[in-house]
């Protein structure tokens, strides 16, 4: 078994004008901004950072955030998920002020951070909306932007797709809400980034609001492959599953938004019920934003035997179950 995972970078954005409406009327219902479904093909990575402190706390008190982050992260499971195009949707209806393309889409981790100087939102769109507030879109894919400054736009408008341009290791959306020159937490704004855990009224539409409620933790990703992987393998999103004849029956996940103190428990039966692979962790001595673990064994004979394998994860929280899930490969 092996485990693994990695620190975000801290994204930075480029300036945004305040916009010329007047600050008097109510902020618009916001729409989901990305055309994916929450707890099946993405995720929120992380939230507005409530904290003025060096430290960081998202809208509930949790580790979903870090210092500064002036937004909210749409996460897609991989890039392969990237390669096959996800939108980025107006979330109100509004006029598009500022627009940048161009920008390649490549991991900051593969190239110098000084080159992304003043870019380090990426590929990016601003929006005003009614009651001067604006939404910036980050980290867009390079050449896939649909609007231009001055057009007016619907909500759910497609405006782009989801890139990894910017400062960014993993391809999401980043959206900023602003009024004026403020940052506003769409989650609790009522409440300000300063205010206390869950005080305020989310500015998100009815549906959206459901789908977006709060979690702490989720399991990105699952499956089986033939031999060990990397984190790196698994964000690529092009791991094949083992067949009958592969030399090892490996089964992965990965999770994000993980805490101090969770404990993650992972088990890999074969057809008849029998354990093949375990693992059962010790609790975790600090947040990880993600986090993965493959567990497994080699072939013993000419091939696997025929039959249903069950992988089973869960990750336990102050002594609860936060969340499970169980997967299957038949051979």
């Amino acid at each position: 078994m092996r485990a693994n995972f990695i620190a975000f970078a801290a994204c930075l954005f480029m300036p945004v004008a305040s916009p010329s409406q007047p600050a008097t009327k109510a902020p618009p219902a916001f729409i989901l901004p990305v055309a994916c479904e929450i707890g099946s093909t993405c995720e929120i990575q992380n939230y507005v950072d409530r904290d003025p402190t060096p430290a960081a706390r998202d809208y509930q008190c949790g580790s979903a955030t870090y210092d500064a982050h002036s937004g909210v992260d749409f996460r897609i499971l991989d890039m392969a998920a990237q390669r096959r195009g996800v939108n980025v949707l107006a979330a109100a209806d509004g006029k598009v002020s500022r627009v940048r393309d161009g920008i390649v889409d490549v991991s900051v981790r593969e190239i110098d951070r000084a080159t992304l100087k003043g870019r380090d939102c990426g590929n990016g769109v601003v929006i005003e909306h009614d009651g001067g507030f604006t939404t910036q879109y980050c980290h867009m894919r390079n050449a896939s932007l649909k609007v231009r400054p001055g057009q007016l736009v619907r909500a759910g408008a497609v405006i782009g797709q989801i890139g990894l341009s910017g400062n960014t290791e993993y391809p999401h959306l980043h959206i900023t809400f602003r009024r004026g020159d403020t940052v506003i937490d769409p989650f609790a704004p009522l409440a300000g980034v300063a205010g206390r855990c869950g005080d305020g009224a989310g500015i998100w539409q009815v549906d959206a609001a459901k789908a977006l409620i709060y979690k702490g933790g989720a399991i990105l990703n699952i499956g089986f492959a033939a031999a060990p992987m990397t984190m790196a393998d698994i964000e690529d999103g092009q791991l094949s599953p083992p067949t009958r004849n592969s030399a090892a029956l490996i089964a992965y996940v990965r999770a994000i938004n993980l805490r101090a103190g969770d404990v993650q428990d992972f088990t890999l039966k074969g057809p008849d019920g029998t354990i093949l692979a375990s693992h059962k962790g010790t609790a975790l001595t600090v947040a990880q934003a993600q986090r993965f673990l493959f567990i497994g064994k080699n072939r013993a004979g000419d091939h696997w035997r025929q039959g249903l394998y069950r992988a089973h994860y869960r990750v336990i929280r102050s002594g609860t179950t936060l969340m499970q899930r169980e997967f299957d490969l038949r051979l």
